[in-house]
């Protein structure tokens, strides 16, 4: 007999699936992001239900929170031609069900019990919380690919700052080198001005 939890999985999951169809199947860019937003808050109740709360907090924060804003930030900005989107999702159609099939094929075999074994479940106990559990690991045995992730995600952020002032600039930019050379007389002009007797 299911149990309610088992409700509210079946829930959340006939929400996540229907939103991501919804995804790639809208004519409007605006529309694919929010029902992204959708679905994933969709996982995130999932992610609850299986007593993650870290993850399911860090998908709502990270993804929804800041990510997801941000693409739809830049979707309403740009002059997106909607009749192509349409023309390239069908053209597209018969490579995409090939990728599909690819990862539900791979998926199956790392869920399969041949990746999966009991002896190799790690217990934690109910005494610590997940995001115990996941700080603890990360921060002793994964602690040197953690800090290679952080360095390579900084030189990242430095490249794409660095990317976007090189070159020729756009905006407003401020020369030391002008401000300088400007003398005081260039700056001020003084301006005499009469006053109205009554």
């Amino acid at each position: 007999m299911m149990q309610f939890s088992d409700y509210i999985f079946y829930f959340f999951s006939s929400i996540l699936i229907l939103a991501s169809l919804k995804v790639i199947t809208a004519n409007n860019p605006v529309y694919s992001a929010l029902s992204l937003v959708l679905a994933f808050f969709s996982a995130a109740g999932i992610w609850l239900l299986l007593h993650a709360e870290f993850l399911a907090i860090a998908l709502v924060l990270v993804y929804v929170g800041a990510v997801m804003v941000l693409f739809l930030f830049v979707v309403m900005m740009l002059d997106i031609n909607l009749e192509s989107l349409k023309k390239g999702f069908w053209s597209y159609f018969p490579f995409a069900i090939l990728i599909a099939g690819v990862f539900i094929v791979e998926i199956y075999l790392v869920v399969s019990d041949k990746f999966f074994l009991e002896s190799q479940i790690e217990s934690f106990g109910t005494s610590k919380s997940n995001t115990h559990s996941i700080g603890n690991i990360l921060y002793t045995d994964y602690l040197l690919p953690f800090q290679i992730a952080a360095v390579i995600l900084l030189v990242a952020i430095i490249s794409a700052i660095a990317l976007t002032m090189f070159g020729h600039k756009s905006h407003k930019a401020i020369d030391p080198k002008d401000q300088i050379k400007v003398k005081r007389n260039d700056r001020i002009r003084i301006v005499k001005m009469k006053s109205e007797k009554r």
